[in-house]
């Protein structure tokens, strides 16, 4: 038992001294000459901040804890020895839940799940219906992101003919955004009667999500010379002309020959913008990509493998479920979750991807 206090103590020490040095490193003259080194150490900064708080409050419990195994060694007052002893058993039941909450909080976080994210969606297999659903699944995220706080500012828009969206995509800002949503990638299906559907029959349609991580100038330098730009009219529903200018963008990155386009801003420089952005979070996630699937080889959840063609969670309206296939979860709150309320999916994926790293011992030595 004292080794495994010593043990925990140790690694989060260790921590609690590389979290001094960055905080003094922060302010010093190097890195405040150096933005991509500031920005780095003020990302490590706040993520060691919550292991730190748990630390200080962790080792003020076995110091509790040793106090109170002192008193019922050594002291004579029986009295006092019948606090220490209810004391220490509610220390040590605390103890048991902490230890938890650390090896969890040991795990090395990915790079990227503190950055904003790109999500983009699109219809899949079931025609008009796909479409309708891929709009349900925007509002869905819309309603999220606001829950969260977040910002989420329109990039591009491929208009259903009969409502919804052939394709939207969509920038989302706010704290740990790619963190919470990178479980999201895959393909969602949805089984109910369609609104054309005269007979009441149930069908099955499908919309792909995708959710890159937003990549900053820092994680991707693009050189102009490798980028061809294409500009041409704005098009809305059924291909028509909505704008007479040359206001859209169509960007390509001629070594990879990952494309993105624009056309939702009036600005033909905005739209350049938005679309050298997703273009640069697309190149960045080729590269995580290649990463997430390394990782996940060994992974019986495959949780983050980020396989875009895999359907992970399946909305049957019929039977108001929702079914998580990749960890078997299935809650009957379809309209509640369509109305935004996902956190409960997404924090027992992490979990199921957290408990899958601590089976490969990936804890922070």
């Amino acid at each position: 038992m004292e080794i495994l206090f010593i043990s925990m103590l140790d690694k989060l020490a260790d921590i609690h001294k590389r979290y001094l040095e960055v905080e003094k490193f922060i302010s010093s003259t190097e890195a405040m000459n150096d933005m991509k080194l500031y920005v780095q150490l003020s990302k490590e900064y706040k993520d060691l901040e919550p292991i730190i708080k748990t630390y200080k409050d962790y080792k003020n419990l076995i110091d509790n804890i040793t106090e109170a195994r002192e008193i019922l060694s050594d002291s004579d007052d029986t009295e006092m020895k019948d606090m220490a002893k209810l004391e220490l058993e509610d220390n040590l039941t605390r103890k048991e839940r902490m230890d938890e909450e650390i090896k969890m909080l040991l795990i090395p976080k990915d790079p990227a799940d503190s950055k904003n994210a790109v999500m983009e969606i699109r219809a899949g297999t079931g025609g008009d219906e796909a479409s309708i659903f891929a709009g349900d699944l925007y509002k869905m995220y819309l309603a999220f992101a606001s829950s969260k706080s977040w910002k989420t500012e329109l990039v591009d828009i491929a208009e259903g003919t009969v409502g919804g969206y052939k394709e939207i995509i969509f920038n989302i800002t706010g704290d740990d955004v790619y963190g919470q949503l990178k479980f999201e990638s895959g393909v969602h299906r949805v089984q109910r009667v369609p609104q054309t559907e005269t007979q009441g029959r149930v069908h099955t349609s499908a919309a792909t999500v995708i959710v890159l991580p937003e990549a900053e100038e820092f994680d991707i330098e693009l050189k102009p010379s490798d980028i061809r730009k294409d500009t041409y009219c704005s098009s809305g529903p059924g291909g028509q002309s909505v704008n007479t200018t040359y206001s859209a963008v169509r960007l390509t990155h001629i070594p990879t020959g990952v494309v993105a386009q624009c056309q939702d801003q009036k600005s033909q420089h905005k739209n350049y913008d938005k679309a050298l952005k997703v273009l640069r979070s697309r190149i960045y996630e080729i590269e995580l990509q290649k990463k997430l699937e390394e990782d996940a080889k060994n992974r019986k959840t495959m949780v983050s493998s980020g396989d875009r063609s895999a359907k992970i969670r399946t909305y049957n309206y019929p039977q108001g479920r929702i079914t998580e296939h990749r960890i078997g979860l299935t809650k009957y709150n379809l309209q509640a979750a369509l109305g935004g309320d996902i956190q409960e999916f997404i924090d027992e994926l992490q979990l199921a991807e957290n408990t899958e790293k601590l089976k490969e011992g990936k804890v922070n030595d």
